[in-house]
């Protein structure tokens, strides 16, 4: 019983995709809908497994990676940065506040083409996009573990006469690491979208550019094929937070209750 419970998973997951894709098909069979408007299932990766084989496919993939990557790092350094340093001085948090703020009420369509017009057509309105997008919830996620370390702990360290720096370092990087990390699986997700969001309003390269490409062509299966590669990219990203995380906290509740645990 107990391997079946932490192994459960394994079974529905596929279970529940399994039961989407028959109703998938069945809906195209019964309903008479053109395979133009909705191509089947087997239509779709028929489609997927030909764009794998195409270099272009690749080149596009990379171009959104290496966006996404980039502005995801800028991203950690403002976010990270920034949040310890609003979290440590409160004047200069409510300075920088509404400055903050302002960066995320703005439409980010609208800040894609100014960006193009300042740079061109090729990475950096992208990563600029990404950037922008991906820094909020690092910063929030980074101030609110930053402001979150517990008094008492802070007590212990001044009695041991620990400089600042030891301070930050030991305690409330530590403390904070939880918040850091969900900002961060929040962050990579934004990044990417940003990207993407920046590849479709004018870019000349990426899976954005490709998908409107094939929108272009009229190509059904070829567009649920490029969101088949952007929803697999997107889980490889986020994945790879994951195992941050289980390598950076492992001590975490959070990570410990997704280890299996011993037979009883």
């Amino acid at each position: 019983m107990n391997f079946v419970r932490r192994h459960m998973t394994w079974f529905t997951t596929p279970a529940l995709i399994f039961v989407f894709l028959v109703a998938w098909d069945l809906y195209c069979r019964w309903s008479g809908i053109h395979p133009f408007i909705v191509p089947r299932p087997g239509d779709v990766v028929m489609q997927y497994g030909k764009l794998l084989q195409l270099k272009s496919l690749w080149n596009h993939t990379y171009i959104t990676v290496y966006e996404t990557l980039v502005g995801f790092f800028f991203a950690c350094i403002i976010g990270i940065g920034g949040g310890a340093l609003l979290g440590k001085i409160q004047w200069l948090e409510e300075t920088l506040r509404p400055f903050v703020i302002a960066t995320q009420v703005i439409p980010k369509i609208a800040l894609v083409s100014l960006f193009i017009l300042w740079f061109g057509f090729g990475s950096e309105p992208k990563i600029l996009v990404s950037t922008i997008l991906a820094f909020f919830p690092i910063l929030t996620n980074t101030l609110l573990g930053v402001k979150s370390v517990d008094l008492g702990h802070k007590d212990v360290m001044k009695s041991l006469n620990a400089s600042r720096w030891q301070t930050f370092s030991l305690l409330e990087l530590r403390s904070a690491l939880p918040a850091i990390i969900a900002g961060l699986e929040v962050g990579i997700v934004l990044a990417y979208i940003g990207a993407i969001v920046g590849e479709f309003a004018g870019g000349t390269q990426g899976l954005g550019y490709l998908t409107l490409e094939y929108q272009n062509q009229l190509n059904a299966p070829g567009l649920f094929g490029i969101l088949i590669q952007l929803t697999l990219i997107g889980f490889v990203l986020y994945l790879a937070i994951i195992v941050i995380r289980r390598a950076l906290i492992p001590w975490h509740e959070s990570v410990l209750v997704e280890r299996p645990q011993p037979l009883a």
